[in-house]
């Protein structure tokens, strides 16, 4: 009887076994498309995986919100992944190490491509079109009345206005000591709070300026406007599908099927997609779905 319970045991454990493996399990004729751990880049994993499988007799397996940047990072340089969206200013700063001064963002991206391809035999496909990058954000309606267009125009008001940031905006020193340094911002006492409350806060008016992702679709919802950077402060993020070398050559129609899609997301139309999926409860592969459809790429 014992013989009996430990040839199950063994069983169900090499079935355990392979079951976590085939996580990552792929044959010739499939590639695996990889995503950080928030909406925008469960959209992307499914755009991306939606247009592959239109175009070419390719299969994909779609590995949506695996986790942040060095999960994802990590599993393409192991093989693990084929493809992700990656942000330019993300790749250079976090990835590569390399330091930020303010460029014109096709230099950024000529940067961080040339050495991707150098050094992690990874290739940037052309950009989508949308530039996700830090920003400052306020009630479009009171910061029309006050004249407030860019974050110079901000720091002139910025005494007299309340400032409510996620605690890691104030605490990173490329966030909001940056800024502060470079704008010389004068808010009184920045609100710490959490990131699910800034955008509500701004709504109802218990803070008046918050930072904010230039693609959220809370922006476009609780009608708030994006202030202009005018001194580069911050990176350009601007997403683009990132590829291995070595899929690229053994697939090089995967190359010409995603660069349709370069330009073809304006940050508008980004913002406009994750709420759909924050705010309306739809999933991301059906918004991606009717975007292509949109779009006639399917």
């Amino acid at each position: 009887m014992k013989k009996i319970t430990l040839l199950l045991l063994s069983i169900l454990l090499s079935m355990s076994i392979t079951g976590c493996s085939s996580f990552w399990e792929k044959d010739n004729n499939t590639v695996v498309i990889g995503g950080k751990n928030f909406t925008e880049q469960d959209i992307l994993v499914y755009i991306m995986k939606g247009i592959i499988e239109e175009k070419t007799g390719i299969k994909v397996k779609a590995k949506a919100y695996l986790g942040g940047t060095n999960v994802v990072s990590q599993a393409i340089d192991r093989g693990d992944l084929d493809i992700y969206a990656e942000y330019t200013g993300t790749a250079l700063v976090s990835v590569l190490g390399e330091e930020y001064s303010p460029s014109d963002p096709e230099v950024v991206y000529e940067k961080v491509k040339t050495i991707y391809d150098a050094k992690k035999q990874i290739v940037w496909l052309k950009p989508f079109g949308f530039n996700n990058t830090y920003t400052l954000s306020m009630r479009t309606e009171q910061a029309n009345a006050l004249g407030i267009e860019t974050f110079s125009d901000l720091a002139k008001q910025s005494a007299a206005l309340r400032l409510g940031a996620t605690h890691e905006f104030l605490e990173r020193i490329d966030g909001y000591q940056n800024v502060k340094a470079v704008y010389n911002m004068q808010f009184s006492s920045p609100a710490g709070m959490d990131p699910g409350l800034t955008y509500t806060a701004c709504r109802d008016s218990n803070v008046d300026v918050i930072d904010a992702f230039s693609t959220d679709g809370r922006i476009l919802a609780f009608n708030l406007k994006v202030l202009a950077d005018d001194k580069k402060v911050f990176p350009p993020f601007y997403a683009a599908p990132i590829i291995r070398a070595d899929t690229l050559k053994k697939h090089p129609e995967i190359g010409e099927v995603l660069n349709l899609l370069a330009g073809k997301l304006t940050n508008e139309e980004m913002m406009a997609l994750n709420a759909k999926v924050d705010l309306e409860g739809k999933s991301p592969q059906v918004v991606a779905n009717e975007w292509l459809k949109a779009k006639g790429l399917i």
